[in-house]
C-alpha cells in the first residue's frame, strides 16, 4: 500500500512498513516537514499522491474525514512504543483491505 506519514508520525514504524514491502512517503522527505502546514493542505497533498495518510493526530484528521473531503485513505494510530507491532497492525489492515480509498481507520495499540 502507499502510505504519506506526517511530521509526527514515528519513523521506526514506517521502516518497519518499508520492511513489509509498503511504500511510505515522510513529510519530512517530501520536503513539507516543519513549515506549519496545515492538515488540511497535507491532506490534500497526500491524495493527490494517491496516498493514505499515516498519523497519531486523531481530532484533526478525524474532523476532515467527517467533513466529506475526499482522499486516499487516512490511518488514525494511537502513539505506541511497539513500534515494530504498531506496524504489523498496519500492515494487516492493508492485507485484509482491497483499498482504504475515502475511509477513516483506526489502529489501536494492543492491551
Amino acid at each position: 500500500m502507499r502510505f504519506y506519514g506526517d511530521e509526527n508520525f514515528p519513523l521506526a514504524v514506517i521502516i518497519e512498513l518499508r520492511r513489509l514491502g509498503h511504500d511510505v512517503l515522510t513529510a519530512f522527505e517530501d520536503g513539507r516537514a516543519n513549515r506549519a502546514i496545515p492538515d488540511d493542505a497535507l491532506l490534500a497533498r497526500s491524495t493527490r499522491l494517491g496516498r493514505a495518510v499515516l498519523t497519531i493526530n486523531h481530532s484533526d484528521f478525524r474532523r476532515l474525514h467527517t467533513s466529506g473531503r475526499k482522499h486516499a485513505g487516512i490511518l488514525i494510530c494511537t502513539f505506541d512504543s511497539d513500534f515494530i507491532g504498531q506496524a504489523g497492525r498496519i500492515h494487516d489492515i492493508c492485507v485484509e483491505s482491497e483499498s482504504i480509498e475515502g475511509e477513516l481507520l483506526r489502529v489501536n495499540r494492543q492491551g
